[in-house]
């Protein structure tokens, strides 16, 4: 007999109440209604194995399926009903929104185009990006909507993103256009300045200036007279045009960044299986080192520790999400750069992105300091990869990666050893009670695979379960 997913729970409060008699614990009676089993009723097992523990019959079973069906039926009716009733109230208040958030949106566009004519007083532009600001700070926390809604619809989120950087030209101009006001006003209205410019013989000498270039480090010495010392970035070295101008010969040999990689890693990884010569093979270990290295250690661990920190299933999900991304800008940057690596970046430090396996956890429900250093991490690793692919080659990074995998992610996903992970997991989750574990996980055909293909597709509950019980370990 067939149980549906939805009578499980339903089944298992009728059986486990109370404590089953002999007979019933040694197959001999149903658990429901203690019927004894013969020839005109059959023994249906409920678990855990087909041969041991509690026995229903089929009556009993198909009265608990009914009542099941019945319950959940029920239950989608009402959710139904609620999500009607939640959408008849969120959208008339997500249209106000976002009507208010085009206003002003509109408004900042156009206040930024009228600071930007020099025929309108500077004082008037700067009440301009008063009552702009005015109209900024008033708008509305943004609303939060009902879970029924889900978390496809972004365009609260993109329009207040439009908004920001509307607001961010606007202030702009009007910070240039007041900056260069008070500047001209300043300036003494000296003839003798006629002597640069092609001046009528009725000139005052005052010449507006509409931009001024004082070089890349005049600031520093600015901030100096106010008390504030900040030192300069070093000089940018000469081009060897310039250097042979000067007689500098800057034309000197750079020091590759891990010399004899080519010649030594290539046995190392043919130990664990890995042919440097195997594009498809080489690539798909590097990712795993890219994602290892710049993502998975060090401030990860200290982010899943926090009070609102991912589950090992959240992190386990979009680890492998991240491996796709990984292999897919390692694939890219062999035609077009590594500047191709910065869609694998854009992503790993997305903080509002939520992450794979239906998670709704994103970067920035974790502590700030932790957050930034892991930022930080993502970007100065993946510029390491960039930088040997400008320094050595594209085969001489994905080598340094690659070599990054077998030390500290030998048998994940994309690696030669995760099929053979996968098979003992696979043993094991076979004798392991999976009563109370996540739907996904019922089907073990189709658990084997998802984890071969693409384990996140199992979701980041049942890959935290799969966690727990230490399947890989």
């Amino acid at each position: 007999m067939h149980i549906p997913s939805y009578a499980h729970d339903t089944i298992r409060a009728a059986v486990l109440p109370g404590v089953p008699t002999s007979r019933q614990a040694g197959g001999l009676e149903c658990r429901l209604c203690g019927r004894p089993f013969g020839e005109d009723l059959a023994a249906i097992p409920l678990g855990p194995t087909p041969t041991s523990g509690l026995f229903g019959c089929r009556p009993c079973l198909t009265r608990l399926v009914t009542r099941a069906r019945r319950n959940r039926d029920a239950a989608l009716a009402q959710d139904a009903e609620r999500a009607r009733a939640e959408s008849a109230t969120w959208l008339p208040m997500r249209e106000r929104h976002l009507a208010r958030l085009n206003r002003v949106r509109e408004a900042a566009e156009a206040a930024a185009e009228v600071a930007g004519d020099e025929n309108i007083e500077a004082l008037r532009i700067a009440w301009l990006l008063i009552s702009l600001e005015s109209a900024y700070a008033w708008i509305p926390e943004t609303p939060e909507p009902p879970a029924s809604a889900g978390p496809a619809d972004t365009e609260l989120k993109d329009e207040a993103f439009r908004l920001d950087l509307a607001m961010i030209t606007a202030r702009e101009t009007v910070a240039e256009r007041l900056a260069y006001h008070l500047i001209n006003e300043a300036q003494s209205e000296d003839p003798e300045m006629c002597g640069e410019f092609e001046c009528a013989d009725d000139c005052s000498g005052r010449h507006d200036s509409s931009h001024i270039d004082c070089g890349p480090d005049a600031v520093f010495d600015d901030l100096a007279e106010h008390g504030v010392t900040v030192e300069p970035p070093e000089p940018e070295p000469l081009s060897p045009r310039l250097a042979a101008l000067f007689g500098k010969d800057t034309a000197k040999e750079k020091t590759p960044p891990l010399p004899g990689i080519e010649e030594h890693v290539p046995a190392v990884l043919a130990h664990f299986g890995i042919t440097a010569d195997d594009t498809d093979a080489l690539v798909s270990a590097a990712a795993v080192g890219l994602v290892a290295d710049a993502w998975r250690e060090g401030p990860l661990d200290q982010i899943r520790e926090a009070a609102d920190g991912p589950s090992d299933g959240e992190i386990f999900a979009q680890s492998v999400d991240l491996y796709r991304r990984a292999h897919t800008a390692l694939m890219a940057a062999q035609d077009d750069g590594p500047e191709s690596l910065l869609a694998f970046v854009a992503v790993a430090s997305d903080m509002d992105l939520p992450w794979a396996g239906d998670s709704r956890f994103t970067l920035r429900m974790a502590p700030p300091e932790f957050v930034e250093e892991l930022v930080r991490q993502v970007d100065d690793r993946t510029w390491f990869t960039a930088e040997m692919m400008r320094e050595q080659g594209w085969h001489a990074a994905l080598l340094h990666r690659a070599a990054s995998a077998t030390f500290k992610a030998l048998h994940h996903f994309g690696m030669p050893g995760w099929p053979g992970a996968v098979a003992t997991a696979m043993e094991r989750i076979a004798v392991r009670d999976r009563s109370g574990a996540p739907e996904p996980l019922t089907n073990l055909e189709a658990v084997k695979a998802a984890l071969l293909e693409a384990p996140d597709r199992l979701g980041a509950d049942a890959l935290d379960w799969i966690s727990r019980q230490a399947l890989f370990g």
